[in-house]
């Protein structure tokens, strides 16, 4: 495949936090796709575990500076960067205080799950796509990975569907294994300002629930390609994906994934282009 702009919206990347299986790949497949010639940006949550001073993250401030209203309160978006020397790998950080200063990724430090999860998606979601928009940069293939980064398509499809940075680009939705147990709440943390255009096209997803398995069929729904990380992810998310003729890439053993991934963006691509 010719060169092309990838951006990565992940959920946790190493060394930021602990290696685990989503941290790894996180970390392996902008890198990997990078030396293979692509353009990328790659976006993470700021988790309130990230330490800044050793890992020497900083505020850029003419990213920084806009509010996101969500459940009508104004939330400071806050972007900070880092820099893998040894990839040679830039990393955007969405941050803000409400949503992510001094909080784990999923769980306070007695393992509960935090109520305003969805609601942390939602937020984290929209400050990527605000993000990219000022960089003035047009990704080709976006690909989200991981359930912080599961609601991106819906928006890229459906609030962002006219914005110049994401009208051409192809999604790229990769389910994971179940992450979470807690049912997020249908009705309280779900698209917010958007709920009143767009709630009808995920009402068949999350009409009583909004658990793992619906937040990654809203993420289905709206992307273009589907890539199954596991034989763990849910069968019921796989025969969604499916039942909606997205092309899906059966999981890669290993971590020689690279070159698997670039002809899957490959199809997604000609496909769309037929």
């Amino acid at each position: 495949m010719e060169a092309k702009k990838v951006l990565f919206i992940t959920t946790e990347i190493e060394p930021f936090v602990p290696e685990n299986k989503t941290s790894r790949k996180g970390r392996l497949l902008p890198q990997t796709i990078q030396e293979l010639g692509h353009e990328i940006r790659t976006f993470s949550p700021k988790w309130g575990t990230i330490n800044e001073r050793r890992n020497q993250l900083h505020e850029v401030i003419r990213l920084s500076g806009m509010n996101l209203i969500i459940d009508d309160t104004d939330h400071p978006l806050i972007i900070k960067v880092a820099t893998l020397t040894a990839s040679k790998m830039q990393i955007y950080f969405i941050d803000n205080d409400d949503y992510f200063m001094k909080r784990g990724i999923l769980t306070d430090k007695e393992g509960k799950e935090y109520a305003d999860n969805g609601e942390r998606a939602i937020f984290y979601a929209r400050g990527v796509l605000e993000t990219v928009k000022k960089l003035g940069w047009r990704p080709d293939i976006i690909h989200c990975y991981g359930w912080a980064a599961a609601l991106a398509p819906f928006y890229i499809k459906q609030a962002y569907n006219d914005e110049p940075s994401f009208r051409d680009a192809k999604v790229v939705m990769e389910v994971s294994a179940k992450e979470f147990e807690k049912d997020l709440g249908a009705e309280n943390a779900v698209f917010v300002e958007y709920k009143d255009a767009h709630y009808a096209d995920i009402k068949d997803i999350c009409a009583e629930t909004y658990g793992h398995t619906e937040l990654e069929k809203i993420g289905v729904k709206f992307a273009d390609g589907v890539i199954i990380e596991s034989k763990d992810v849910d069968p019921a998310i796989i025969e969604y994906a499916k039942s909606l003729g997205r092309p899906v890439l059966n999981p890669v053993e290993g971590d020689s994934f690279n070159e698997a991934y670039n002809t899957f963006y490959r199809q997604i691509v000609e496909e769309s282009n037929n």
